[in-house]
Parts: C-alpha cells; structure tokens; sequence
C-alpha cells in the first residue's frame, strides 16, 4: 500500500487580512507533493482545531502577520492538548521576531518560520518532522 501524501492544514487566524504569503507557501508544499487544505481568512483557533479533526491532518500550519502570534499560538496548543491531538506537527509563520521564536517553541511548536524563510527550508522541516499514517 502507498504512503499517503503529508496533509497540511494551513490556516490564517485572527483579523489579519494578507494572506498572499500563505498562498505562496502552499504553492511550495503542494508542488513538493503535500496535501494542503487552506482554510483561508479570520479563522478563530477552534475552527482551525476542529477542521484540522475533520481534515486528520498531520501538520496544522499558521500564518500570523497581526504581531499575535503568541496569545493564538497559546490558545491553540491547549485546544491541541485538550482535543488530544498532540500528535499534530504545529508550524507557524510570518511576521514573528527572533525573541519570540523561544516562546512559541516552549508553548509547544515544533517549527517557527519568519518572514523571509526559504520555502525549501519549511518543506525540508515538515517532510522531516511530520508524522505519517
């Protein structure tokens, strides 16, 4: 039987409107084979979790540009834990500084991607790090 393709949830939440970033980055991970469900704008983290249920994704993806990273990230690692979905590779990207990146590790993301990452470095992270049913 074939190893099916890595799923991705990848989700903008919160009020911030550009998701043109977002688009491009699931251009990347499609075009390395991923499976990628966008869920587009202003999502809330409890629509983002129970898609990610819904979809049985392997990697629930964030791109935050509004500077709140932090507090979303922080409601959505407790969602993850109540839901049971520990299992789940959490990566986030976008508008981030290098001093947050510690905290959103120690709350629980695997992969913190700024502005300016390589795509090949966020596909090379995922592909590695993704857990395969």
């Amino acid at each position: 039987m074939a190893e099916r393709n890595i799923r991705v949830l990848l989700a903008k939440p919160g009020l911030d409107g550009h998701d043109r970033g977002a688009k491009v980055v699931a251009h990347a991970m499609r075009e390395a084979g991923m499976e990628i469900i966008y869920t587009g704008l202003h999502q809330t983290v409890a629509s983002i979790v129970n898609q990610a249920v819904q979809e049985d994704v392997d990697v629930i993806g964030l791109s935050i540009m509004s500077g709140a990273h932090i507090p979303i990230c922080k409601k959505l690692m407790g969602m993850i834990k109540d839901q049971g979905l520990e299992d789940k590779l959490v990566v986030v990207g976008g508008v981030i500084p290098n001093k947050d990146i510690p905290v959103l590790k120690e709350l629980g993301v695997s992969g913190v991607f700024p502005g300016g990452t390589y795509f090949d470095d966020i596909v090379k992270f995922i592909k590695e790090n993704a857990a395969r049913n």
